[in-house]
């Protein structure tokens, strides 16, 4: 499917020259830098062992430390051929943004309005995918406001489905102290003299996969419950919750009826004479 996006879209980013260059912004500016403020820990790499790219991760989004921290966090392998899906009407206005997080971050342009990932992947996602690149998608699709995980969209769940690939959840927990919403740069934790590194999670969930007659909503409340389990504040979607709370109701009646029909396993018991 063809979406503005597309033009804006910098294929030079992901040549060999800027992946180098890439590498060592990550890992030698951006790392080191986050470190001053942060206390990294990363688990879940035995999950991308046994997989082969590409695969969509999807994450939660809570600060502008999330790119960076998320992308140092993935194995070399994995780093050097993953994107990042990124705000068209944010990042792509102008073209020295477009260029800095194009070369810095791999970004690729995702139109936030108008539902592009609903109606199936853009071109140029769809180019990337063919090519084995993987794309990481902040599925609330802005950064959060204090930090809880927001509504996730069922866009990412719709690519993977359309294409094929399976779903990484990522969680990435402790970027939003550091560097809110607002904020321009990190800061660490009161106490001391310099203060203290701020603890900082990037967790790589198991790879969901969406089964026969599973629909976008609900591979996205396996995704927001690897969130949950993994310290994210989540709400569940809600008409998940509602078809749950009717199976249960229903459940409950159907084992009511049978007790009062006499087929239930009371029924069955013999009075002793």
């Amino acid at each position: 499917m063809d979406s503005g996006a597309d033009s804006m879209d910098q294929p030079w980013a992901r040549t060999l020259p800027a992946r180098v260059a890439r590498e060592a912004i990550i890992c030698g500016v951006f790392g080191p830098l986050m470190d001053i403020y942060t206390r990294r820990a990363v688990v879940g790499h035995e999950h991308l062992e046994t997989l082969d790219q590409p695969v969509i991760f999807v994450a939660n989004h809570a600060s502008h430390m999330d790119t960076p921290a998320l992308l140092r966090a993935l194995p070399t392998r994995w780093r050097r051929r993953t994107t990042v899906a990124a705000a068209a009407d944010y990042f792509y206005v102008k073209r020295h943004l477009a260029n800095a997080v194009s070369l810095a971050f791999c970004t690729v342009p995702l139109e936030r309005q108008g539902g592009t990932l609903h109606e199936g992947p853009p071109a140029h996602l769809t180019r990337l995918l063919d090519e084995r690149w993987s794309v990481v998608v902040f599925a609330e699709g802005t950064r959060s406001r204090d930090g809880s995980v927001g509504r996730l969209r069922a866009g990412s769940a719709v690519m993977a489905m359309a294409y094929g690939v399976p779903i990484v959840p990522v969680y990435v927990g402790g970027t939003h102290e550091a560097m809110p919403t607002g904020r321009s740069w990190p800061t660490r934790a009161p106490g001391g003299l310099l203060g203290h590194r701020r603890p900082a999670t990037i967790a790589f969930g198991a790879p969901i996969t969406p089964a026969p007659g599973e629909g976008p909503r609900e591979v996205m409340e396996r995704v927001r419950l690897f969130l949950a389990a993994s310290g994210g504040d989540t709400t569940p979607d809600p008409r998940i919750a509602a078809g749950r709370e009717r199976a249960a109701r229903a459940a409950s009646a159907a084992g009511n009826d049978s007790a009062d029909d006499g087929s239930g396993p009371v029924a069955d018991q013999r009075q002793p004479a």
